[in-house]
C-alpha cells in the first residue's frame, strides 16, 4: 500500500516505447514482491545516470544552436546588409517565443509524460533549425521567423529536464547531477561560437554553420526515446504519510508569488540572463571591432570576418563555464557547513565579482587585447558560478508538483526582463550613439552600450543578497509541505455501530 500511495497516475509514470516491458515486469500481481532495493523514483541507478548524461547532451545541443548565430553574426550582417539593431533582433525573437511558450510547457510538464513532450519539442527544434539555414538573401524576415520557431522546441525541453533530475536524486547527489547538467550551458555556448565560426570559415558560407546541430538533434531524440525512463514525480522525496496532489495552475502561481526566495532569486537570475545575453551575441563582434580600432586587423566587409574572435571567445566561454560552475558548486557545498544561506550568498558573490572585471574588459579593449581577454576570462568565470546553484535553489524551495511551472515562470521573468531585450537594447543604444559609420564609431558606440552589463550585474547581486534573508524559511516550508485538506487526515471512529470518518483534531479535542 505504501508503494501504491507513492505512485503516479498511469499517464505520468508509464513511459512509452522502450519502457513498456519494464512497466509490465514491475506491475500486475508482482507489486507486493517488488525488490526492496528499487529506488522510489522507479528508475534504476544505471538508467538514472544515463538519463542525466543524455539530458546534458541535449542541453549542450540546445546552447550550441543558440550561439551558433553569434559565431557568424558579422557574416550575417554583411550578407543581409543589416545594422546592429536588426542583428540584435535575431536573439530577441528567439528568446521571446521561448519565453512565452515556457509556461505552456511548464503546465504540461507538471501533468503529462515529460519524455514525450521533450521528444516532440526537440524534433520540431531540429527541423526549424535546418530550415533556417536555407534563408535566401532577400528574406531576412524568414531567418527571424525560423529563429523564433526554434524557441518553441527549446521551451519544451528547458522547463522540464531539470525536474526529471530532481525526481531522480535528492540533496547532495541532486546538486552534483544538476552541476553536470548545467555544465552544458557554458560548454555548449562556447562550442556554438567555435563550430559556427569554424564551419563558416571552412565552407565560406555561414548557412552551413546552422546545419550541424539538427543532425545531432535526431540522435538526441533517439536516445531520449529508447534510453530515458520517466521517473515518478516527487516519489523520491515524498514522505510515506501523505501523497502530493496536483493543484490548479492559478493556485500554483499564487503559491509561487508568495515564495520570497523564488521571486528574489528569479530577479537575480534575470540580471545573469541580461549580462550573458548581451555578451553572448555581441562579444565576438565587439572584439573584432576592437582589433580593427587598434590596428591589429584590417576592416572586413565580406567573408568570415570575426572567425578568430569567435573561436577565442568560444574557448574562453567553455573553460570559464566549467571552472565557474564547478567552483560555484564546490564553494556552496563548503559554505553550507557554516550557514544555510550559502547558495544565495555564492550567487551574489559571483555577480558582484564579475561586474568590475567585465567593466575593465570593455574599457581595456581600446588599449590591450591581452588584458581584455584576461578580464573577460575572470568576469565570465564569476558569472558562471550561478547556473547550477540557482537551479538548486528553485528545486528545494518549491514542492515537486509545482517545479515545472516554477521553471517556466523563472524562464519567462528572467528572459522577459533579461536576455529577450538586452541584445536588441545593446544594438539600438549602439546605433543611437554612433555619430558616423566609421570603424572608429562602430567600435566606440558598441563599447559604451556594453558598459550597461556591469551595472546590471551589481543590481542582480543585490537581489541574491535579499534572497539570503528568506531562504531558510522557504526551504523549511517546501520540505514540510502538506497539501490543503490533508493536514488533518481522517481516521475511522465507531458511531452507532457504523464507521464514520472524522478529522484527527476533533477526536483530540
Amino acid at each position: 500500500r505504501t508503494a501504491m500511495s507513492l505512485g503516479e497516475p498511469t499517464s505520468d509514470s508509464t513511459p512509452f516505447f522502450s519502457d513498456d516491458s519494464e512497466a509490465e515486469e514491475q506491475g500486475g500481481g508482482a507489486a507486493g514482491q517488488r525488490p526492496q532495493e528499487e529506488p522510489a523514483s522507479g528508475v534504476s541507478h544505471v538508467r538514472a545516470l544515463l538519463t542525466v548524461f543524455i539530458l546534458f547532451f541535449i542541453n549542450l545541443l540546445n546552447y550550441m544552436d543558440r550561439f551558433t548565430v553569434a559565431g557568424v553574426l558579422t557574416d550575417i550582417e554583411n550578407y543581409f546588409g543589416i545594422d546592429d539593431g536588426k542583428s540584435g533582433l535575431l536573439q530577441t525573437v528567439f528568446i521571446c517565443s521561448y519565453m512565452f511558450l515556457a509556461p505552456v510547457f511548464g503546465y504540461l510538464g507538471d501533468r503529462y509524460n515529460r519524455k514525450l513532450i521533450m521528444s516532440v519539442g526537440i524534433t520540431f527544434w531540429s527541423a526549424v533549425t535546418l530550415a533556417s539555414s536555407y534563408t535566401p538573401k532577400e528574406h531576412f524576415w524568414a531567418l527571424l521567423l525560423t529563429r523564433g520557431l526554434v524557441g518553441v522546441g527549446e521551451a519544451s525541453y528547458s522547463t522540464i529536464a531539470p525536474t526529471i533530475i530532481a525526481d531522480l536524486y535528492v540533496k547532495g547527489k541532486r546538486t552534483n547531477m544538476l552541476s553536470v547538467f548545467y555544465f552544458a550551458i557554458p560548454v555548449g555556448s562556447g562550442l556554438g561560437y567555435i563550430v559556427g565560426s569554424q564551419v563558416g570559415r571552412v565552407t565560406q558560407d555561414w548557412h552551413w554553420a546552422l546545419r550541424v546541430t539538427p543532425g545531432l538533434g535526431v540522435i538526441a531524440v533517439l536516445l531520449l526515446i529508447f534510453v530515458v525512463k520517466e521517473p515518478k514525480r516527487g516519489a523520491i522525496e515524498a514522505r510515506p504519510e501523505h501523497h502530493l496532489h496536483q493543484t490548479s495552475w492559478l493556485a500554483d502561481l499564487r503559491a509561487l508569488s508568495t515564495n520570497h526566495s523564488f521571486v528574489l532569486s528569479t530577479l537575480g537570475f534575470t540580471a545573469v540572463a541580461f549580462v550573458t545575453g548581451s555578451l553572448a551575441l555581441w562579444a565576438p563582434t565587439f572584439l573584432f571591432r576592437a582589433a580593427v580600432f587598434t590596428g591589429e586587423k584590417e576592416p572586413c566587409v565580406e567573408g568570415n570576418c570575426a572567425s578568430s574572435e569567435s573561436l577565442l571567445f568560444g574557448i574562453i566561454t567553455c573553460v570559464t563555464g566549467i571552472l565557474g560552475v564547478a567552483s560555484g558548486v564546490q564553494v556552496s557545498r563548503q559554505l553550507r557547513k557554516k550557514t544555510a544561506r550559502a547558495d544565495p550568498l555564492v550567487c551574489a558573490a559571483g555577480l558582484l565579482l564579475s561586474a568590475p572585471f567585465l567593466y575593465l574588459a570593455i574599457v581595456f579593449a581600446q588599449t590591450s587585447t591581452i588584458a581584455t581577454y584576461v578580464f573577460i576570462f575572470l568576469g565570465e568565470t564569476f558569472l558562471s558560478m550561478n547556473w547550477a546553484v540557482v537551479a538548486d535553489i528553485l528545486l528545494y524551495v518549491v514542492v515537486p508538483t509545482r517545479r515545472s511551472t516554477a521553471e517556466a515562470l523563472q524562464i519567462v521573468i528572467s528572459h522577459l526582463l533579461g536576455d529577450a531585450g538586452s541584445p536588441y537594447m545593446i544594438g539600438v543604444v549602439s546605433d543611437s550613439l554612433r555619430k558616423t559609420d566609421s570603424f572608429l564609431w562602430q567600435f566606440r558606440s558598441l563599447q559604451l552600450s556594453l558598459l550597461l552589463c556591469s551595472f546590471v550585474a551589481v543590481v542582480g547581486g543585490g537581489f541574491f543578497l535579499a534572497t539570503a534573508l528568506f531562504i531558510e524559511k522557504d526551504r523549511h516550508r517546501a520540505e514540510n509541505y502538506v497539501p490543503t485538506g490533508e493536514a488533518d487526515p481522517p481516521i475511522v471512529v465507531p458511531k452507532s455501530g457504523r464507521s464514520t470518518r472524522v478529522p484527527v483534531s476533533s477526536v483530540l479535542i
